[in-house]
């Protein structure tokens, strides 16, 4: 596929088709993401992937309890919640596969000073950005979809219990994979003038 076509005609897909994905496919996407560019070259992300019902679900379940807390929080009603609570858990459940992408800071370069710290990390979440979307083209030029889901950037704690999963991972997205069950509406995009505020 020609990569502006590729670029261009990927959506984020929020309904999918039952029909599995081979463990090749979710593989390819894997490799993809491990060609991102990244700090060092250390590669500091780590990846979980899910595909058993069982394990769809009890993550679907322990993000959602802590999400409908945080909406309640929020000062939203309970029919809103629920109908936002159902329609993500369908999300998470019904994707074939997911795939957890997990910062991981144990291999970065360490300075005495937070300010040197923090720019460290801030350049490990960038290449994690950098994988993801590499992960989001691999699918689509696969002939299947995906789609960004931060959720687990709000409740890191809960989905390491969740998965099992250590300390050092720190859960950023969900990424779930499949075939659309119907095309997704294309978002319009800022004109390039607009993005572009200075060029000397």
């Amino acid at each position: 596929m020609e990569w502006m076509t590729l670029i261009q005609g990927r959506r984020s897909v929020r309904a999918f088709q039952p029909t599995p994905l081979t463990r090749e496919q979710i593989e390819a996407v894997l490799e993809a993401a491990r060609w991102a560019p990244s700090p060092h070259g250390r590669q500091p992300w780590r990846f979980v992937v899910v595909t058993t019902p069982a394990a769809k679900v009890r993550l679907a379940t322990a993000m959602g309890a802590t999400w409908r807390q945080q909406l309640a929080h929020d000062g939203q009603d309970e029919a809103t919640i629920t109908t936002r609570f159902q329609r993500s858990q369908e999300r998470i459940v019904s994707a074939p596969a997911l795939i957890l992408p997990c910062l991981y800071l144990a291999d970065l370069d360490t300075y005495p000073d937070p300010e040197r710290q923090a720019a460290e990390t801030t350049m490990a979440v960038q290449s994690l950005g950098c994988a993801v979307q590499n992960m989001l083209l691999a699918a689509h030029a696969q002939g299947f979809a995906s789609g960004w889901m931060c959720a687990p950037l709000f409740c890191q704690a809960t989905v390491r219990t969740a998965l099992k999963l250590a300390a050092t991972l720190h859960p950023q997205a969900l990424i779930p994979l499949g075939y659309p069950a119907h095309e997704p509406p294309r978002r319009p995009r800022r004109p390039l003038e607009e993005l572009v505020v200075a060029w000397e």
